[in-house]
């Protein structure tokens, strides 16, 4: 499958998408601690902006109705709350919120490289591409 490419998502086969809420839930699981015990600790870093905890008790799927989806500052106080990298949480946002779906790769490799990618400059790019596809040839629909 081309990297721009996605299968079919959950909520094209008629379920929600709940990547977010999962990942939050599942997180303070581990953790061990309530919704209050969060609350205290989403406080965005730069603007000190805090999350209610009515708020993450939504986030995470425990009010009937829709969730809107977090600003930028909330995911930031929730990594912080979370004790969890800010891009996981944009991951789960943007699937369950935009049904993007991140990069994914078995040893992780793929993302590290893709983030290089954007470095090199447009000759070297398509000479990386030349390289990779003489060992390992495109799949007919790859796009390149």
């Amino acid at each position: 499958m081309a990297p721009h490419e996605t299968s079919s998502t959950p909520l094209e086969q008629g379920g929600p998408r709940t990547q977010l809420t999962d990942l939050l839930k599942r997180r303070r699981a581990e953790l061990g601690v309530g919704v209050g015990k969060i609350a205290e600790r989403s406080v965005d870093p730069e603007t000190g902006k805090d999350v209610k905890r009515g708020r993450i008790w939504r986030l995470e799927g425990n009010e009937e109705g829709g969730i809107t989806p977090p600003d930028f500052w909330e995911l930031r106080a929730l990594a912080a709350g979370y004790e969890l990298p800010l891009e996981r949480l944009q991951d789960a946002a943007g699937s369950q919120f935009h049904g993007r779906d991140p990069l994914r790769s078995g040893s992780g490799e793929a993302v590290a490289y893709v983030r290089k990618l954007d470095s090199l400059p447009p000759d070297q790019r398509e000479r990386l591409l030349s390289l990779i596809d003489s060992l390992v040839p495109p799949h007919p629909g790859d796009a390149g």
